[in-house]
């Protein structure tokens, strides 16, 4: 969830390298933020405050110089948002200064040992015990009487810490005897950028934070660290080992992961969906191919994802049953290991995720490596953990998507879902052919005067306390996600509910001008949807009516383009608009809502 960046090379402003670098994870994390530097005599210096990293302005602050630094943007796990809990944290003798990503399952019991050492704590965090453990390890040992000693005791302590840790950590780690950073994973992300010459290295929680300088990569793996040190060197943690990383090239561009003449990342990334709908489409036809073949040849295939990916699957679901007329089984990634025990060495695991990372799926996927399952994954960040551990994986190709609420993400997940529902059914061409015929009408959709269109309907509702979602069919799962998009940048109370649910409960909240949008494509859930929405109209409810025509039961309509089952696309993004406008409207910050992050790296 946190943001990390740690900078190895010649340059003698590494402090605001990294900040710059922290600017851009902030998406991340944005509780609080801090900074350490090792200067050239050995001295490590902190700087820490409460509040978001991206009102700093780097230039006025009096940053120590140095060549080693490393920074962090905090989301709160552990501890309340101020000074003390920000990052890095210290060892007592602040020789060891860390900054982490993840949750220490064991630490209060580590505090307590350490403790009745004689360590004092400055703060209520999980990972200032890091710090002290590593100290209390170095103690131990005979001192280095030179500094390729010290590094190896610094190596030493940190393997031997590492192996009483119990939970998921991404973990950076300076210390005064020695110019290098040792990083550390389990579970949460680090990836290792080589610079532009053969001494410069970065180590960051994503690739946007120094994607501005180099797009050539290494990931690390579980129970694995690396050293930098003026070179990366990778070893097993657990035994020692040296590890060969090959090189992976990026094919992102520094310039798509900033907002350019947009106010906000949210918006950018909805207009963009004119171009990443026919991205995620332009996949390898054999891929596809092999894809639909493991799904067809599994026994039980089930589509895993969290959140908005949850959202996406249960669509998968639906189409899979519309078009290919067959089963698939669907679960939240938290909820996955109450199904586990139904897994085979033949089931396969398809999961959805934009970051890759995401702790609840991948702990679904370990749950069933172990049981034998194929592993399959649509993603959007290749080398991600997931596309690492997957007998196949089919990429978003969207580009990086950096505000918290998933837009183009979201509809590049659909878009592969229905290319391989069709692909099961052995209609690929049409499916790929109904796809670009949607891709096309988005382009034709996504204008100024349609976004004009929908402001106005935002300020007539921006003043709601509650609002409700119905859809039906490949539809009931858009309305979940609707409402999951009003709820985290709006914050408007919102649910979405099946159609046909309503009076069995939900209609009960209706009162006069509460606003329920209704999803009405010209599909076989059509005349059901419209009288769900003429029962809710007699109740005194607002509706908002998205479809391809316009009916006398809506109060307002948003028109979209007849795509067939294309339609949960071009559903969605007219509410991704209404979401972003009633943020704006609302004076909250669309790219970066209240209690959330970008990447769930915790469970």
């Amino acid at each position: 969830m946190c943001g990390i960046i740690g900078y190895v090379g010649d340059r003698t402003n590494a402090a605001a390298t990294v900040l710059k670098g922290l600017k851009k994870l902030e998406y991340r994390g944005y509780d609080s933020w801090g900074v350490a530097v090792r200067e050239n005599s050995g001295l490590i210096k902190m700087s820490k405050r409460p509040g978001k990293i991206g009102e700093l302005k780097i230039g006025e602050m009096r940053l120590p110089k140095g060549t080693v630094a490393m920074a962090h943007s905090r989301w709160a796990t552990h501890g309340g948002v101020n000074k003390k809990n920000a990052h890095p944290h210290g060892s007592c003798n602040g020789e060891i200064a860390l900054i982490h990503n993840g949750i220490i399952e064991n630490f209060s019991e580590l505090k307590k040992k350490l403790a009745k050492k004689g360590h004092e704590f400055k703060s209520e965090t999980d990972t200032e015990v890091i710090a002290h453990l590593i100290e209390d390890k170095l103690k131990r040992m005979r001192p280095g009487t030179n500094e390729k000693e010290a590094r190896e005791n610094f190596l030493k302590a940190v393997q031997k810490s590492l192996s009483e840790i119990k939970g998921r950590y991404a973990l950076l780690i300076m210390s005064q005897t020695s110019r290098t950073i040792l990083a550390a994973r389990r579970g949460s992300p680090l990836i290792v950028g080589k610079g532009k010459n053969e001494h410069e290295y970065f180590v960051a929680s994503d690739i946007p934070a120094f994607l501005e300088y180099t797009n050539e990569v290494m990931y690390l793996d579980d129970d694995e660290m690396v050293i930098l040190d003026g070179g990366a060197h990778f070893y097993n943690l657990n035994s020692g080992a040296e590890v060969k990383k090959r090189i992976v090239k990026i094919t992102w561009k520094a310039q798509e992961a900033e907002k350019g003449d947009f106010p906000h990342f949210m918006i950018k990334e909805i207009t963009e969906q004119k171009e990443t709908i026919h991205r995620a489409i332009n996949q390898d036809p054999k891929r596809l191919q092999r894809a639909a073949e493991m799904i067809q040849s599994a026994f039980g295939t089930y589509f895993i994802g969290c959140g908005t990916a949850a959202k996406v699957c249960m669509v998968g679901e639906y189409m899979f049953s519309k078009v290919a007329q067959m089963h698939v089984n669907f679960s939240f990634g938290s909820e996955f290991p109450n199904f586990q025990h139904f897994i085979k060495n033949k089931s396969l695991l398809v999961a959805v995720s934009q970051s890759g990372e995401t702790a609840d799926t991948l702990e679904a996927l370990e749950a069933g490596k172990k049981k034998g399952a194929k592993i399959m994954s649509i993603v959007n960040v290749e080398g991600s953990t997931m596309d690492r551990i997957s007998d196949l994986s089919l990429y978003l190709n969207a580009g990086p998507e950096k505000a918290v609420a998933s837009t183009k993400a979201t509809t590049a997940q659909i878009a592969i879902l229905t290319l391989l529902a069709y692909a099961r059914a052995g209609k690929l061409d049409e499916g790929r052919k109904m796809l670009i015929e949607a891709g096309s009408k988005i382009n034709d959709m996504l204008n100024p005067r349609y976004e004009d269109y929908i402001i106005k309907l935002a300020r007539k509702i921006k003043n709601v306390e509650s609002m409700y979602v119905i859809g039906r069919g490949l539809n009931y799962p858009i309305a979940l996600e609707s409402a999951i998009k009003l709820q985290e940048v709006s914050y408007i109370h919102a649910e979405g509910f099946a159609g046909g649910e309503l009076k069995h409960g939900p209609i009960a909240l209706i009162s006069k001008k509460t606003p329920v949008i209704a999803f009405v494509p010209n599909d076989e859930t059509r005349d059901d949807i419209l009288s769900n929405a003429i029962e809710i109209k007699a109740r005194g409810g607002y509706i908002i009516g998205i479809g391809p025509e316009n009916n006398e039961v809506f109060d307002y309509w948003i028109r979209v383009p007849d795509v067939g089952n294309a339609s949960p696309i071009v559903n969605i993004i007219p509410v991704q608009i209404l979401a972003y406008q009633l943020a704006v409207l609302r004076k909250n910050n669309p790219d970066m809502p209240r209690n959330l992050a970008k990447s769930v790296t915790v469970k």
